[in-house]
C-alpha cells in the first residue's frame, strides 16, 4: 500500500476482501513504530461490534475503499485486541502468523 498516504484518511473507508465482499469500515490505523509508517487498521465488522486486524501492506487502497486480498472468513477469524490501544510485538507476531504473512525486516 502507498506509505505516503494519511492513516487518518482511512478511517470511514469500508474495507472490502479479496473476492470484493464488504467486511465492514477502518476504525482505526496502527503504525510501525520504528518508521511511522502505517502497518496494521483495524476493522469495525459488524458483527458483535468486532475489531478485525488486517495488514495495510499487501492490501490497496482503490476506488476510495481498502482492498484486502485475504478471504473475508480469515479476516473475521483474526486475533481482536481492541482498538485504541498500542499493539505490542506479541500481538502483532501473532496477526503476522494468522495471516500467513513474513516478518518485516
Amino acid at each position: 500500500m502507498q506509505t505516503d498516504i494519511d492513516p487518518r484518511s482511512l478511517i470511514g473507508r469500508k474495507a472490502f476482501d479479496r473476492n470484493g465482499t464488504k467486511i465492514g469500515t477502518v476504525d482505526e490505523v496502527y503504525l510501525d513504530d520504528a518508521t511511522g509508517v502505517p502497518e496494521w487498521a483495524a476493522l469495525r465488522t459488524g458483527l458483535f461490534s468486532r475489531d478485525a486486524f488486517v495488514p495495510l501492506e499487501p492490501s490497496r487502497l482503490e476506488d476510495d475503499t481498502l482492498r484486502i486480498p485475504f478471504e473475508k472468513s480469515l479476516i473475521r477469524d483474526a486475533p481482536d485486541f481492541g482498538v485504541g490501544r498500542h499493539l505490542s510485538p506479541e500481538q502483532e507476531l501473532q496477526l503476522y502468523h494468522h495471516y500467513g504473512l513474513h516478518l518485516p525486516g
